[in-house]
């Protein structure tokens, strides 16, 4: 701690010199250390929550399914050196972006309605909210609105100028990882075995195309087998046939945010790979019984996991831009 009132100088240059280098040390502690909050634009956009929660409630009324589309999203960018914007960046000259990177190619989708809730806040504050922390809202929003949990987001974000599709692919676990693979790349970001299982349980609302789990219902042992018939019906065993054909990530309730997923797996009738490794004789089987058994204990993870999710490596202090489109730089 600094004592400066009994700090006796030797001269006044010496003095200067140790007052600047205080000032560059706060400089830097200040740009790396910078912490979000949840009040970040409590005065500079006093009306940010009730606009963007306005915009991401029509796009659901239109199409339920858009709230699981807008939550991953936020998961595809915080996953892809932190939570930047960088996802939604178009491909440029200069760069190849991650729109087209093997996780997100022909499945990541709601870029539109980003695109309408930056112009609502624009209309409202313009040049002050990031890209970044308008995806942290809407992916709350989604859930919340699908029933699920509610939580006070941390803000502050700024927008990466660049993006990288091969950063994408091999930052994203593809549905077919085993749970090693998965527990590994959740640990390397700083989530918890326990971190990965609740945020897997977004996969209580939305749908995978056929690409995504034709090998599952076809060729693996531990699926309950009217499930895989049910399945199989939607998407035809040769490749190329009905590839983009959708299927309910949970069959049960796939519009509303619960915890069938996890009864789902308990059933063996998780629908991807990687979903079903999360119970399947492994370390994570009594965390999917616990949320099998208790909603309130789900919900509760679920949003400490995404509010440190949230946390990986944001662009904070002068570090990166508030991006006046969330498609290009400024």
């Amino acid at each position: 701690m600094f004592m400066l009132g009994n700090t006796k100088m030797g001269s006044a240059s010496s003095f200067s010199k140790f007052c600047l280098t205080l000032l560059l040390l706060v400089d830097v502690l200040g740009s790396t250390n910078a912490q979000l909050s949840t009040n970040f634009y409590s005065k500079s956009c006093p009306n940010l929550l009730s606009t963007v929660k306005s915009t991401v409630t029509s796009a659901i009324n239109k199409e339920a399914r858009m709230g699981a589309s807008l939550l991953r999203l936020f998961f595809h960018d915080c996953f892809v050196n932190g939570c930047d914007g960088s996802v939604l960046l178009d491909d440029t000259s200069s760069f190849t972006g991650e729109k087209n990177a093997n996780p997100n190619r022909n499945s990541a989708r709601g870029f539109d309605v980003v695109d309408n809730i930056k112009s609502a806040v624009e209309n409202v504050c313009p040049g002050v909210v990031s890209c970044a922390d308008i995806l942290a809202i809407a992916a709350r929003d989604s859930v919340e609105i699908l029933g699920g949990p509610k939580w006070a987001v941390k803000l502050g974000r700024r927008d990466a100028r660049s993006a990288s599709q091969s950063a994408a692919n091999n930052g994203i676990p593809p549905p077919t990882s085993n749970l090693n693979r998965l527990t590994s790349r959740f640990n390397a970001l700083g989530l918890s075995t326990r971190d990965l299982v609740a945020l897997s349980g977004a996969h209580t609302i939305g749908q995978a195309r056929c690409t995504s789990f034709r090998a599952r219902i076809y060729n693996e042992s531990n699926i309950d087998a009217s499930f895989a018939q049910t399945r199989q019906r939607n998407c035809p065993r040769t490749t190329g046939s009905g590839d983009n054909n959708l299927a309910p990530l949970d069959i049960q309730t796939p519009t509303s945010f619960d915890n069938n997923y996890f009864k789902n797996l308990i059933s063996q009738r998780g629908l991807l790979h990687s979903d079903q490794q999360l119970f399947n004789g492994g370390s994570t089987d009594s965390i999917v019984r616990g949320y099998g058994n208790s909603p309130s204990s789900f919900n509760s993870d679920f949003v400490a996991a995404m509010i440190k999710m949230g946390d990986i490596s944001p662009l904070t202090g002068s570090r990166g831009e508030i991006r006046k489109n969330c498609r290009r730089v400024n």
